[in-house]
């Protein structure tokens, strides 16, 4: 075992004396040095001097001219770099309002790690998915820790537990054990009957659109979809939006739709508007302190039954009649129960992380639907092929099995993710891959639309192609390439049920109307709510009064059969 000198190539920092055990391999090497030098990804290091260059294994590295070179994927550590800014907006304007726009362009300008400065707020984006492997994974270098710079800043609650709260706390450790279960596949199936339900509540209304033959703006009747459906899974509530066509939407929903705007003007204006006494930052934590007190009240009435037994929670997450009654009744293994502190809180951010990013998947299927030619048609006949009818009762098992739904939904997703910002915050000084110095509690925002249409992962990206699910290359692509709904060990837990919501109703919806769209206006999202929606969007649909045969591929299989 001998002493070896390294430095990292691009630092100034001091050279390291780093053991070099002969008996070991070359990895190891690397996993050591990496730990010291603070290298969260210890694969791409590698080892050269200015005399002898690249080096290979442990024995050129033991004969080497000291110190010896750290680069990290063939790079020299470095600032990542951006925009210079302003005096006292810094880079807002490089960015805002056009935030999908013009981060697109600094990729393109800057590199995968690109620094903006927005009033006094610094936040790094990247679009490489390997620097998203490390931060998604958390671990000893990231989590998801909500600071003043953490686009979530302004709603955090650190009682809820899930998406609103910080990593490693005993909130996100109690209420994920209880919740996480309530939203497995198995539960899911348990309320896929609630999704059916919710879409033939629409009916009525749509139905009624199509005798007066109006246009109908797609986000609004989607949010109103998402959030009944959400009501019911978690609250039990019916929220009468489809009792007629101009039926409002409850107070509730309202609240939390206007909290996402509010948070999304207060984040991009940094901490100092977070923390005024008048104005916006107050008018959002007025509407959060009534939606926790709608929500409150909701859970009191379903506890005053005071014969309602406790279960496993397991089998509470499949009995219980939505999401408070299971949390109010499902016991662990050891006897305990979730505290009743996260109860409301968790329950609140189920509501609203649930049903906003539904409504926003729901309106870019639709416009995929409208915009790209013969997908609808496909659909439809897919549906007719797996013996959908009128009279079909839809089952997960059944809505997995439709291959073309799934492709279609996936690029959807890849095109028009409605989570575009699930951001991290580093726990110490670090170096991510590609040799990106990140200082200790910088967040960093894994940029999911950039992500999934990095010109560098995807083959023409720009193009909405659901066969692409098919090729070899996109199904041997880099996990991380790919990451709806975030990953590791904080993603929206909630994906299966959002989905399976999903897939059903666009199933019910497609079965049953021949949707159009109205204009040719280019499509516009919201750059001042936090998800990605399409504001713009207007359809029509048309109830269908005739349907296809079976395809003749089919037909000949079942007669075979």
């Amino acid at each position: 075992m001998t002493l070896k000198s390294f430095v990292l190539i691009g630092n100034d920092q001091t050279p390291q004396e780093v053991e070099v055990d002969a008996t070991h391999n070359l990895e190891a090497l690397k996993v050591n040095v990496a730990d010291i030098f603070k290298i969260a990804d210890h694969s791409g290091v590698s080892f050269q001097t200015e005399r002898e260059g690249i080096l290979n294994n442990l024995d050129e590295i033991n004969n080497a001219t000291p110190p010896v070179g750290i680069l990290i994927d063939g790079h020299g550590v470095r600032e990542p770099p951006g925009p210079k800014g302003l005096p006292i907006v810094g880079s807002y304007y490089e960015v805002y309002p056009d935030h999908l726009g013009n981060h697109q362009r600094l990729f393109e300008q800057y590199g995968p790690v690109v620094k903006t400065t927005d009033f006094g707020r610094t936040i790094y984006y990247t679009n490489d998915p390997s620097v998203a492997a490390v931060c998604f994974a958390e671990g000893g270098y990231w989590a998801k820790i909500i600071n003043s710079d953490h686009p979530l800043f302004g709603v955090k609650d650190e009682l809820a537990g899930v998406f609103l709260s910080d990593s490693n706390t005993e909130a996100w450790t109690q209420v994920h054990k209880y919740l996480a279960p309530a939203l497995t596949p198995k539960a899911v199936r348990h309320y896929t009957p609630q999704m059916q339900e919710t879409a033939e509540k629409a009916f009525v209304v749509f139905d009624e659109l199509d005798r007066r033959e109006e246009a109908w703006n797609v986000y609004q009747y989607m949010f109103k979809i998402g959030s009944t459906a959400i009501g019911k899974l978690a609250l039990n509530m019916d929220l009468h939006h489809f009792d007629s066509v101009d039926a409002p939407l409850h107070r509730l929903v309202t609240l939390i739709g206007e909290s996402l705007e509010l948070n999304k003007k207060i984040s991009t204006y940094g901490d100092w508007y977070a923390h005024l006494p008048f104005g916006d930052a107050v008018h959002l934590r007025e509407n959060m302190a009534e939606v926790e007190g709608i929500v409150q009240d909701t859970v009191n009435n379903i506890r005053k039954d005071g014969s309602i037994e406790d279960l496993p929670i397991s089998d509470s997450a499949i009995q219980a009649s939505c999401i408070v009654d299971h949390l109010s009744r499902a016991v662990d293994s050891k006897g305990d129960k979730l505290p009743k502190k996260y109860i409301t809180h968790a329950t609140t951010v189920a509501v609203g992380a649930g049903f906003v990013t539904t409504a926003s998947l729901l309106s870019w299927c639709i416009f995929c639907f409208v915009t790209f030619e013969d997908t609808q048609e496909r659909f439809l006949q897919e549906l007719v092929d797996y013996g959908v009818t009128d009279r079909t009762v839809w089952t997960p098992d059944l809505a997995n099995s439709l291959p073309f739904l799934d492709k279609f939904i996936k690029e959807t997703q890849r095109l028009h993710n409605p989570s575009y910002q699930p951001g991290r915050t580093a726990l110490t000084d670090n170096i991510l891959p590609g040799g990106y110095k990140i200082p200790a509690d910088a967040v960093m925002i894994i940029a999911l639309h950039h992500l999934h249409n990095n010109p560098a992962l995807w083959d023409n990206p720009h193009e909405f192609n659901p066969d692409r699910w098919d090729t070899e290359k996109v199904q041997k692509r880099h996990k991380n390439t790919y990451t709806p709904f975030a990953a590791g060990p904080r993603m929206c837990i909630g994906f299966n049920f959002a989905l399976q919501e999903a897939r059903v109703i666009l199933c019910e919806l497609i079965y049953r109307y021949q949707f159009s769209r109205v204009d040719d206006d280019p499509i516009q999202y919201d750059p001042s709510f936090q998800l990605i929606r399409p504001m713009n969007l207007f359809v029509k649909a048309r109830k269908r009064t005739e349907w296809p045969r079976k395809s003749e591929k089919v037909k000949a299989g079942e007669e075979r059969g």
